[in-house]
């Protein structure tokens, strides 16, 4: 079987940050692209535990898929099963830096969340009790303040 485009990545070199994982053409001509949102550093830094993991799933799709510019375009928002990050899929040929601003805002909004956890019940959710959000805030905030407010080049483009 031929190796799938994901499993080409170096994950030894791969830091955090926001890259462009693939682009596909729908049937119709549409572009969807897929952005790596990459939270931690792959077999460097521990894995986002998966309560804070489902916790930031549910308030970043809901953000998203609410927000007042981009709702249209949202295809989809869902963790990796590796726990270093996520997979967002948005309707458009987009780069990293375009989606820049939408993550500063998703992940603030996350940081500074309060309340119930959009979803978090027996009624909506397969496992809603397997959440954290006090750990979700955190990691939510250190990523805004490590990665997102500080950008750089290297953290937008898959390295070699």
């Amino acid at each position: 079987m031929e190796k799938i485009a994901s499993f080409t990545v170096n994950h030894l070199t791969l830091l955090r940050g926001i890259y462009v994982s693939r682009r596909d053409v729908t049937a119709s001509g549409d572009v969807v692209t897929t952005f790596d949102i990459r939270m931690t550093e792959p077999n460097r830094q521990p894995a986002l535990s998966g309560e804070a993991l489902h916790a930031i799933e549910h308030l970043a799709a809901t953000f998203l898929r609410n927000h007042p510019q981009w709702k249209e375009r949202i295809i989809y928002w869902g963790p990796m099963g590796c726990r270093t990050g996520n997979y967002l899929l948005v309707n458009g040929e987009l780069s990293s830096k375009d989606v820049l601003p939408l993550m500063r805002e998703t992940f603030a909004f996350i940081a500074d969340f309060e309340g119930d956890i959009p979803g978090a019940t027996a009624r909506d959710c397969g496992n809603y009790t397997y959440m954290n959000l006090a750990e979700a805030k955190a990691e939510a905030r250190r990523y805004l303040s490590e990665v997102l407010e500080c950008i750089t080049p290297q953290q937008l483009v898959y390295p070699e």
